[in-house]
């Protein structure tokens, strides 16, 4: 059997969920007990996803790309799918599935699709789709030039970006302890830098120790950072905090509810463009990998891709 939007290419992270026993595995016998004509191809390291989904679109003529994976491998699909630079979309009309596995897949959230892999096995077979915008970024690469990226979820400049950065260099193997480790480790050495944010309404300058850049509303494992953000409204919910580091760890449990932003170290804007500059350059990091450092100026790509529901 081939679904309306013709048969799926999934485009899995291996380690997702566990491995052999976790989410692949799961997903690909449940589209086999339904007769879901549907192909796999595994990534074998950074930037592989990407290469990945441009070929299935451009070069294969697919229009239906499944990212099996956490945030990362979300990410990386969508840079495929769509050219950052130009902001086109490549192929024809290509459409978007999220099967969540990995450390973390907050994009989904947003539109309640955090399953399991069995009933997203359901949803992979239906026709309704979404149009949905992308965040893009253009920043210091880390090699120190020019670099333009897309992101479907939320980025960071400052605290955030130090945690992830950390994270990143810890052994993979601690897992989601990894993060835990790295949000202490940020905390004791990140500092506050006064930090220019440029959003529709105007600029400010002011010691931040994190700027947020949401599309949408929840990250680092559920955290509703940004409640107020629809990823179709062409607008950012944008956030400074204030605080130090320490504020930001202390204010967790508000952040599990999406109650913090009534704190008075928290500003929050909604903008189509977002500027951001420091005394001193400030990591960024997007859908939990690490894109470079400010100066970065972030926009929106609208409705630019339909996701699967």
């Amino acid at each position: 059997m081939s679904p309306p939007l013709g048969p799926p290419l999934l485009i899995a992270n291996p380690s997702a969920g566990g491995g052999r026993e976790g989410v692949l595995p799961r997903l690909t016998a449940a589209l086999h007990a339904r007769g879901l004509a549907h192909d796999v191809v595994v990534t074998d390291g950074r930037g592989h996803a990407t290469e990945l989904a441009r070929a299935a679109v451009v070069d294969d003529g697919r229009r239906y790309v499944v990212a099996v994976g956490g945030d990362g491998t979300v990410q990386e699909v969508v840079n495929g799918l769509v050219d950052a630079g130009t902001g086109a979309v490549r192929g024809d009309d290509p459409v978007l599935g999220v099967v969540a596995g990995g450390t973390g897949c907050d994009f989904v959230r947003t539109f309640g699709l955090d399953r399991a892999p069995e009933v997203m096995a359901d949803h992979l077979l239906g026709e309704q789709t979404l149009p949905i915008d992308l965040g893009r970024v253009r920043l210091v690469g880390p090699d120190g030039t020019p670099r333009t990226v897309l992101f479907a979820n939320v980025a960071e400049a400052g605290y955030g970006g130090s945690v992830t950065a950390l994270a990143n260099r810890l052994p993979r193997r601690l897992g989601t302890a990894r993060y835990a480790a790295a949000i202490v480790g940020a905390v004791v050495r990140f500092r506050r830098v006064d930090t220019t944010v440029t959003v529709d309404q105007g600029t400010r300058t002011e010691p931040l120790c994190n700027v947020v850049v949401a599309n949408g509303q929840f990250f680092g494992g559920g955290l509703q950072v940004a409640p107020r953000a629809l990823p179709y409204d062409d607008l950012f919910n944008v956030q400074s905090w204030g605080g130090a580091p320490i504020d930001v760890l202390r204010a967790a449990p508000q952040l599990r509810k999406g109650t913090h932003l009534g704190r008075s170290d928290v500003r929050e804007w909604q903008s189509t463009r977002v500027e951001v500059a420091a005394d001193r350059p400030l990591v960024v990091e997007a859908d939990g990998e690490v894109l470079g450092r400010t100066p970065a100026s972030f926009d929106l790509l609208h409705r630019v891709l339909r996701l699967k529901l």
